[in-house]
């Protein structure tokens, strides 16, 4: 049998419907150099226990899934030199006892198999420029039950494109406390948003009511970089088309391009860019523990 290993404090929450955030480990394995990528992952996790929120960080050891891995099991996936999974690639690694750090799309999957309703990422994939890769996230939010909390999309995609894909895949799109799309770390989009909340509770009605109707998927909560870490549009520009051409001279493709082109563009930002990948990723984790805090008053209230 493969089974879900759930953390005792995760168990622990699932049983008195404590509030729960998940947390990806590609972030971890392949989105941040180390340290960073442990110093953030500590971080993250951190800013739940703060807000009384328990932190479910996901990942496959040696075929193993693990909701809510301890620092020893973070450290020994690194060794294990992890692959980066979606959705599609689970059954693969568990079968074959591999180690495996799960992007959204697997994270989403994950964290709804162990019943989470709140995962917060960086942001999240979508259509890359010029082809027709387009990224799992996107199929997977089309039908996952969950709350998604992101800075938009991430700046190296076709934003217009992946905003369509969205609508076509029935994903309702929230911005909050703003009406225009966010790009990751550059701040907004000139891309306009439907519809806007201004506070966590109203996410959790909308989720809540969504999950009574019988309506599939995700809801994605836009949640702009905080102005004072954004980087100017026409800064980034700069730096991804550099990252793009080597990417094309050295014949770089599918899930290893997002990886090559964030850590290329941080190299040539001389790490600006990093400094405010951790700034948005904090802020996500920030306004997700308040959402997951809404969701579980709403639901006892009943």
């Amino acid at each position: 049998m493969h089974e879900l290993k759930i953390s005792p404090k995760v168990k622990d929450a699932l049983e008195k419907r404590k509030p729960i955030v998940a947390l990806e480990s590609t972030v971890i394995a392949h989105g941040l150099p180390y340290p960073h990528n442990i110093e953030t992952a500590k971080a993250l996790e951190q800013i739940c226990t703060e807000n009384s929120v328990v932190p479910a960080t996901i990942g496959v050891l040696k075929g193993e899934i693990i909701v809510g891995m301890t620092e020893e099991e973070i450290s020994h996936m690194l060794e294990d030199d992890p692959l980066k999974i979606g959705t599609r690639e689970i059954p693969y690694v568990v079968a074959l006892k591999k180690s495996a750090a799960t992007t959204v799309s697997a994270t989403m999957r994950i964290a709804k198999m162990a019943g989470i309703d709140v995962f917060a990422t960086g942001g999240i994939g979508g259509v890359h420029v010029g082809d027709w890769d387009v990224s799992q996230d996107i199929t997977e939010m089309s039908k996952t039950d969950m709350i998604v909390v992101s800075a938009g999309c991430k700046s190296i995609l076709d934003v217009k494109k992946t905003i369509e894909f969205m609508e076509t895949f029935q994903i309702l799109v929230l911005g909050y406390r703003t009406d225009k799309f966010p790009i990751f770390y550059e701040g907004l989009s000139s891309y306009k948003l439907d519809h806007v909340v201004e506070k966590p509770e109203e996410i959790a009605k909308i989720y809540l009511a969504k999950t009574e109707l019988g309506i599939e998927g995700t809801i994605l909560v836009a949640n702009p970089i905080p102005e004072e870490h954004a980087i100017s549009e026409s800064e980034v520009e700069v730096y991804i088309k550099q990252a793009l051409k080597e990417c094309e001279e050295k014949g770089i493709t599918g899930k290893q391009v997002t990886p090559y082109l964030l850590s290329r563009v941080a190299q040539l930002s001389n790490y600006k860019t990093l400094r405010a990948n951790i700034e948005l990723l904090k802020n996500n984790v920030r306004l997700a523990c308040q959402i997951a805090k809404e969701i579980t008053t709403l639901k006892l209230q009943g």
